[in-house]
């Protein structure tokens, strides 16, 4: 549903647009509504379509309470849940809090995962995905065997 790798330009006041080629495919899921939250594992955002998101709520909510590592990802991920429209010119506003947990400035990434986005600082993107493009599965490190049966 939403892949690639798009440069956006954020406003002084948080507001991004969503590229053309994904307004008709989020209006369609969730009529211009989308939920952003923080990624507990990265600096970046993680940018879902309303539809999507309440399912994962859901699921959320369902982990056992007393469970305190399930609790720390319900209070980062619902805890920062927010909900964000787009304009009728596709823009977004992104919160002062989220911006500043994903350090977004003025040059921004916004990457298709399938079923979200994640919105990263550009400059954080550019370094992780050098990070990540040098490392190499050493001997101790092994590839999930989901991965397997994969064919590139």
């Amino acid at each position: 549903m939403f892949r690639g790798v798009n440069a956006i330009i954020m406003d002084a006041k948080g507001r991004m647009a969503l590229p053309s080629k994904y307004r008709e495919p989020v209006q369609n899921l969730s009529e211009g509504r989308l939920v952003a939250t923080i990624d507990p594992e990265e600096r970046c955002l993680l940018l879902y379509p309303l539809t999507i998101w309440e399912d994962i709520e859901k699921k959320l909510q369902d982990l056992p309470s007393f469970d305190s590592k399930a609790r720390r990802v319900q209070r980062l991920l619902i805890g920062h849940a927010t909900d964000i429209e787009l304009d009728g010119n596709g823009r977004m506003l992104i919160p002062g809090p989220l911006r500043h947990y994903a350090t977004l400035e003025k040059h921004t990434v916004l990457i298709g995962q399938g079923k979200k986005f994640e919105v990263w600082d550009e400059q954080s993107w550019e370094a992780k995905r050098e990070e990540w493009l040098a490392e190499s599965l050493t001997d101790d490190e092994q590839m999930p065997d989901v991965l397997g049966s994969i064919s590139l």
